[in-house]
């Protein structure tokens, strides 16, 4: 996918149908309620009233649902969505890959994330935190990668922490206003990012934002059953070709 938008459909290698289920499960998930639901409000299924953040709406009036759809919701089908889903799969899964193969981390990522991001919500009335949620993830994978070197629209060329400042930049240029949630979303990025790759080395490896134990043995069983699973199939797979081979005389 960021071959076909930054070098054009003849980059274009692969079917779209391998490219999404080579998304890890987390960014998978993200991206496709994302569209789906950007889909469902172009055909008026459902409107944006539904769909964001309010303590009202929650908690007086039980609509928990606006706890997850607030992330969820980047707008109606445009140019502006295609490149918010952009950001946001290439982004997110470049940290899911590098989180290692149990999706624990990563996921503990996104809970940390999403409930200040959903405190800071109404401090600064921000109804919609998909945006917050991808620029903090877009500064965790920036701080992470201070040596690559990235090109914005062929124009500039600038190192991987510079990122978020330049989309900021961008935001402002575009809409005339400073994008509070993105900039919600670096402080909540930069305060993960501290805990997680500054702090322990100063602390004996005291690690405060890591998953807990309990958190870490729900995906491990997962992992181990789906590894069971996979390593019986291929322990049958020899078995049933055996049985279909002709028999030579």
């Amino acid at each position: 996918m960021a071959d076909l938008l930054e070098g054009g459909l003849g980059q274009f290698q692969f079917p779209l149908e391998q490219w999404f289920y080579e998304m890890p499960v987390c960014t998978r998930i993200w991206t496709t309620a994302t569209v789906a639901i950007s889909v469902l409000v172009q055909c008026h299924v459902i409107t944006p009233f539904q769909l964001f953040y309010s303590l009202r709406a929650v908690f007086v009036k039980n609509q928990y649902w606006r706890l997850v759809t607030t992330f969820f919701y980047f707008g109606p089908l445009s140019l502006d969505l295609l490149l918010h889903v952009f950001f946001l799969q290439r982004y997110s899964r470049l940290l899911e890959e590098s989180s290692g193969r149990s999706p624990a981390h990563y996921s503990w990522l996104l809970v940390y994330a999403t409930i200040v991001l959903l405190f800071l919500s109404p401090l600064f009335s921000i109804p919609f935190l998909g945006q917050a949620l991808s620029s903090t993830l877009v500064y965790i994978w920036s701080r992470r990668n201070p040596d690559t070197r990235l090109s914005f629209l062929g124009l500039i060329v600038f190192k991987a922490p510079w990122l978020p400042w330049v989309l900021i930049l961008f935001s402002v240029v575009m809409h005339g206003q400073v994008p509070k949630d993105e900039i919600c979303g670096v402080v909540v990025g930069h305060v993960y990012y501290f805990f997680s790759d500054v702090f322990p080395p100063m602390y004996n490896g005291v690690r405060p934002l890591d998953p807990p134990s309990w958190w870490l043995r729900i995906f491990d069983a997962v992992t181990e059953v789906d590894a069971g699973e996979t390593a019986h199939e291929d322990i049958q797979m020899p078995h049933r070709d055996l049985a279909a081979a002709p028999e030579v005389r």
